[in-house]
């Protein structure tokens, strides 16, 4: 049970909030009063989607992970699971998601559609492109305009922005954590934006860092948010600077706490909506 715990990353709950705050901080932007019965459907969304997503990525790097410190003790990478086990997973979470999507209207189907094409092609993009973290940034931000489908059946200017500003948060905090494992990536051949970024790694994170923000204020004068808004984006500037410094020598113990903290910055940007 342990094996299947850590294949689907249940036992590191880190990419499940990534994925979450900009989900949540949807539904309350596009209904400041929404239906709990709504929000627990998206909530158990983002948890199932986020553990498929994760088996998929394992089962395609099962012959990589062994080569990488981080990964190397993964169960598939260690053959305490077989790729069989891994698919039958995979089937298996695929229904659970599609059972949730019977609450829902057709149009959020659709966009579940895109949104599950994105999830099970992301894993293998890092063989083919440098960029792997725009798919995962798209990958991560379908289920904003599938919040406004399930909704108000709408894509306002709100619900474009705030795509731009996870996308571009997700490259961000995805090239920390793709600078752990840079050198094992660069001798097996895997491609990735910390690779391809090279010394401008920092320069580049900081720009997508600034690109959300200022997404962000333009959501905050675009719906006329308080103040207090505008304090939770400020408190967001501030962790994305100590994330700046925490990079700042590339050590990889640094980058993985830098990628680790941007759950914070999910959780401010969230808190700072509600509170609104």
């Amino acid at each position: 049970m342990l094996a299947y715990l850590q294949l689907m990353r249940l036992d590191k709950p880190i990419g499940i909030l990534l994925l979450l705050w900009p989900t949540i901080t949807a539904i309350w932007l596009a209904n400041p009063h929404p239906p709990v019965e709504l929000v627990v459907i998206f909530v158990l969304g983002v948890v199932v989607m986020r553990a498929a997503g994760c088996v998929v990525n394992d089962y395609a790097d099962r012959h990589f992970d062994a080569h990488v410190e981080r990964t190397q003790h993964r169960p598939l990478a260690k053959g305490v699971l077989t790729a069989k086990n891994a698919l039958w997973t995979l089937l298996i979470l695929l229904l659970m998601a599609a059972c949730l999507l019977f609450f829902l209207n057709a149009l959020s189907w659709m966009i579940a559609g895109c949104a599950l094409l994105t999830a099970m092609i992301y894993p293998f993009m890092k063989r083919y492109t440098y960029f792997p973290q725009i798919v995962l940034g798209i990958a991560f931000s379908w289920s904003i305009p599938m919040v406004y489908a399930a909704t108000i059946e709408q894509f306002p200017l709100t619900c474009w922005l705030l795509c731009l500003a996870n996308i571009c948060w997700t490259v961000a905090y995805d090239t920390e954590y793709a600078m752990v494992d840079r050198n094992d990536d660069i001798k097996i051949g895997i491609k990735s934006t910390a690779v391809l970024f090279g010394h401008y790694d920092k320069l580049i994170i900081g720009i997508l860092q600034i690109i959300t923000v200022i997404c962000l204020i333009i959501i905050g004068l675009s719906n006329h948010l308080s103040f207090i808004y505008y304090s939770g984006i400020s408190i967001m500037s501030l962790l994305f600077l100590y994330q700046q410094w925490l990079i700042n020598d590339r050590d990889r113990t640094r980058c993985f706490k830098a990628f680790q903290n941007n759950n914070y910055v999910g959780l401010v940007m969230f808190l700072s909506v509600v509170i609104v």
